[in-house]
């Protein structure tokens, strides 16, 4: 399903404007990225979280010059579904 999609089904399922709806949408989308970029993580009851993962300093290999790389640590944005939300997608319908 695109962004594009789920506009269409709010819109026939709310009845209000598919360009409102997009709108909402966008906005939707732009507070929880500012909310991660702020380094805070975004819960909502029922569907899941938007958390900020850590990845620890580690050393790689550049298999290309045959030569060690050491990649810093950083963050990482990540979702992880309510326990309801991912045990009806398991289960299917």
């Amino acid at each position: 399903m695109t962004k594009a999609d789920l506009v269409n089904e709010i819109s026939k399922s709310t009845g209000v404007e598919k360009a409102q709806v997009q709108q909402i949408i966008e906005s939707f989308m732009e507070n929880i990225k500012e909310s991660m970029i702020n380094q805070n993580n975004v819960y909502l009851r029922g569907f899941g979280s938007f958390i900020i993962k850590r990845r620890a300093q580690k050393v790689a290999r550049n298999i290309s010059k045959n030569t060690t790389i050491t990649i810093p640590a950083h963050n990482i944005p990540a979702f992880k579904p309510a326990k309801s939300f991912a045990a009806k997608v398991k289960g299917g319908k």
